[in-house]
């Protein structure tokens, strides 16, 4: 039984190939070798048919064709009856039906006896009597003693009015093998069309299916982890192409889902190793001054002092750091804005004095133009202000520095620019400040505090608002960090003031 079972199990894929041309191609030549036998068949029951109905009726026009007084006096009387094979039906048995119904045998076929000769129903001998002479003409097939014979029924009359029925029993073997020979040429017809069937089909369904072997090809080229490969649309049939374009788009989705995973995996690991290193170096300073102390510092208050103040700077730093990386991760996770009609001048207008408080003995100057009101989040606002403002006092001179705090309106929306007359940032730096963690000089920036988020901060709040930050700077220059409100979607832009010129 195993072996059996293993046998079947290696003919079934040559007996059915799972190839989808090869069932494409057994399937039509199933289908039409069906639709042949079934045309055979009805052939054969219509030819059968038409053989016996033509054999009848020329049977017919042979009886017609003798004069009805001959059939009259082939019964009379004293002539010597059954005749030899009659001289119009060689191979047929005749008889004759008069009115009365007596039933005269006048010719076998020569090979046959008189009771041999088939004998009908008189139902069958009156119905033939009452038929038109010119109609179709009464058979009937019936099985004798010399086996299956077309007996043909047809009505005579003489001129003086007597008449019967003429019956001619002839045997079907000659019209059997006609209808064989038909059936045989018919199914090698049959089988010739099936084997031309399969040499057509064979090219028209390897090119028809041409577009989808290749889109097989594509698809083993992308599990290989090329996704930047593509079904080629338009190849012609049209589901072949929406199939086609939809897998695109499905590519295209998963390429960019892949690619941004892959993002989010670089940007998650730099953001754990920058924020461990921002986290290991005022850590590390506590515990320096935590040895100190231990080693006797503690005594000595000048000593300890110095410490504990060291101490708390270090401690503000890791606050400040830890602060902006929870305010970093709302923003990933779950961005929020209490958006207000509001004026963006007022709003800076309120941090005068504390931005000249930090600013020191830097000059701080204020160019706060009217705009429309905007859909504004007034704290965000401030903090990115405040964020832009201390990055401009990182990088501008405590003395002869002056930063400008503009507010200027445009056809769309407004700008609020925090310039500055400082170092200026190189042209490589520009396109990376807002990453996060990024400092154009890490000595310089953790000397000040910094660690490199305030910037990364600021887009995070400017998006929100569905606004935009850039920079503009020269090396050496001074530089300008410009946020763009825009005015909310149900507001008439057209009452917007005149667009404001480029901060320098």
């Amino acid at each position: 039984m195993s072996r059996l079972a293993s046998w079947l199990q290696g003919v079934r894929p040559i007996l059915f190939p799972r190839s989808l041309r090869y069932q494409l191609i057994s399937r039509i030549l199933l289908i039409l070798a069906g639709l042949l036998v079934i045309i055979g068949l009805s052939q054969y029951l219509f030819m059968e048919r038409f053989i016996y109905q033509n054999r009848a009726a020329a049977i017919q026009r042979q009886v017609q064709s003798v004069p009805g007084e001959v059939w009259g006096r082939l019964t009379e009387s004293g002539r010597r009856i059954p005749a030899e094979p009659f001289v119009f039906f060689p191979s047929a048995s005749v008889a004759y039906v008069d009115k009365q119904g007596d039933f005269t045998v006048l010719s076998t076929n020569g090979s046959e006896s008189v009771n041999s000769v088939p004998r009908l129903s008189d139902n069958d001998y009156r119905r033939a009597a009452e038929r038109p002479r010119r109609g179709k003409p009464l058979f009937r097939i019936v099985n004798g003693a010399g086996g299956e014979q077309l007996v043909v029924l047809q009505a005579v009359r003489s001129f003086q009015g007597s008449g019967g029925v003429v019956q001619v029993a002839t045997g079907t073997a000659p019209l059997k093998a006609e209808l064989r020979r038909q059936v045989l040429l018919y199914s090698a017809l049959a089988f010739a069309a099936l084997l031309g069937a399969l040499l057509l089909f064979l090219p028209v369904i390897r090119r028809t299916l041409t577009p989808l072997s290749r889109m097989v090809e594509t698809v083993e080229r992308i599990d290989s982890g090329k996704l930047n490969e593509r079904l080629p649309e338009p190849v012609g049939p049209m589901e072949i192409d929406r199939l086609s374009h939809s897998f695109n788009r499905m590519l295209a989705r998963l390429e960019s889902s892949f690619r941004a995973e892959q993002e989010s995996r670089e940007r998650m690991r730099r953001f754990v190793s920058d924020a461990s290193h921002e986290l290991r170096t005022p850590l590390t300073s506590i515990h320096g001054f935590l040895e100190v102390l231990l080693r006797g510092a503690a005594s000595d208050p000048n000593q300890l002092d110095k410490a504990l103040r060291g101490m708390y700077g270090e401690s503000e730093r890791i606050n400040k750091l830890v602060r902006d990386l929870l305010q970093l991760a709302k923003a990933d996770r779950m961005p929020d804005a209490q958006l207000e009609a509001a004026e963006l001048g007022p709003i800076l207008h309120e941090m005068e004095p504390q931005f000249k408080l930090l600013a020191g003995e830097r000059r701080v100057l204020f160019d706060l133009q009217p705009t429309n009101q905007l859909q504004l989040d007034a704290d965000k606002v401030k903090q990115i202000a405040l964020n832009l403002f201390q990055n401009a006092i990182q990088h501008t001179s405590p003395i002869g520095g002056m930063i400008t705090v503009a507010v200027r309106p445009r056809q769309d929306g407004a700008e609020l620019a925090v310039v500055d007359n400082g170092t200026g940032i190189a042209p490589e730096h520009l396109p990376h400040l807002f990453e996060r963690f990024y400092r154009i000089d890490s000595s310089r920036a953790r000397t000040h505090g910094g660690a490199g988020l305030g910037l990364a901060i600021s887009r995070s709040l400017a998006e929100l608002h569905g606004g935009t930050i850039r920079a503009e700077s020269r090396d050496g220059e001074g530089s300008a960090f410009i946020v763009f409100f825009p005015y909310s979607s149900d507001e008439d832009n057209g009452k917007a003031v005149t667009t404001a010129s480029n901060v320098d």
